[in-house]
């Protein structure tokens, strides 16, 4: 007869597995080691005498123990985390606002779908984006104007008087044009953008990853287009009027259909970060907590290529 060993992180590895499409991204997904995932796994499945899943089947095709695992934790977990919140709740108290500032355009591919999962589980906050872009979010943090900023980096100078949750990490890659001539290198280098207009957002250099970590130390300084819209930078590369380096989660839709090219940047990739920032005094909600959980969740489920830090 079988004990009673069934543990709810159990649970959580199965769903884990089944919404990330593989034991390395699981492994993330859940902070662990993959060997230490696949120890745990190994583990359940010496105790019910069966594979839980095909490990050569990607993503993860469970069998019929698996799912039916799979159906307990779709229906128990949830309640788990509903009564989490219900006691956070009624030990901290409801209600509050959570009003978050942006410094990046593409925030919000990514930031509302996070923000619809966040409202379905803590109605009584206020959630609410602070209009327009903002050079300088953290800024606004200690102004009283916003208490969550969206950043790329964290700034050393900050960190004793704002804390900062990690949320992602993503790849940025350079957009061409069909035909044109830096198609034909692997990936581009510093000096391949020197002769190429760069069509970017309006802000300042030091916002731009790639002016920031490739360009400038490289002493290159390319001419500038700039333009609000993401479709209209994409336009702008496609008719050839310039070249652009964005996420590639921003634009694997237009990557998949063909509109663009892209090419990774530098031989190892030109890597992007994004941090959730709040004063210390916020960080203790248990709504803020599971902001930064929600949010970095949804991301690495839904975005390509998205990497938890």
């Amino acid at each position: 007869m079988i004990q009673s060993i069934l543990e709810v992180r159990h649970l959580r590895t199965l769903q884990a597995l089944r919404d990330s499409g593989s034991l390395v991204r699981a492994a993330q997904l859940l902070n662990l080691t993959q060997s230490a995932l696949s120890h745990q796994v190994k583990l359940l499945e010496e105790r019910y005498g069966a594979p839980l899943f095909e490990r050569k089947s990607v993503p993860p095709q469970f069998s019929a123990a698996g799912s039916r695992l799979l159906l307990l934790a779709d229906a128990v977990l949830p309640q788990i985390e509903a009564a989490e919140r219900d006691v956070a709740r009624l030990v901290q108290g409801q209600g509050g606002q959570l009003r978050i500032a942006v410094e990046c355009h593409t925030c919000f591919d990514w930031l509302m779908p996070a923000m619809d999962a966040f409202r379905a589980r803590w109605p009584e906050v206020e959630l609410d984006i602070v209009s327009g872009f903002h050079a300088d979010p953290v800024g606004l943090l200690h102004q009283g104007r916003a208490d969550v900023a969206i950043v790329s980096e964290v700034d050393a100078g900050d960190a004793a008087a704002v804390d900062h949750h990690a949320l992602f990490a993503f790849e940025i890659r350079a957009l061409l044009a069909h035909g044109h001539a830096l198609l034909a290198k692997p990936h581009l280098q510093a000096q391949d953008f020197a002769d190429q207009t760069l069509i970017t957002y309006p802000v300042p250099n030091d916002m731009l990853d790639l002016v920031r970590q490739v360009l400038e130390p490289a002493g290159v300084r390319p001419p500038r287009r700039t333009t609000e819209l993401t479709v209209a930078m994409l336009q702008l590369v496609a008719s050839g009027r310039g070249v652009a380096a964005l996420p590639v989660w921003a634009v694997q839709g237009y990557l998949e259909r063909g509109y663009v090219q892209a090419r990774p940047i530098g031989p190892q990739g030109l890597r992007g970060e994004l941090h959730a920032a709040c004063l210390p005094q916020l960080s203790s909600r248990p709504w803020m907590q599971d902001f930064v959980a929600v949010t970095r969740e949804t991301s690495f489920v839904t975005l390509k290529g998205v990497q938890l830090l």
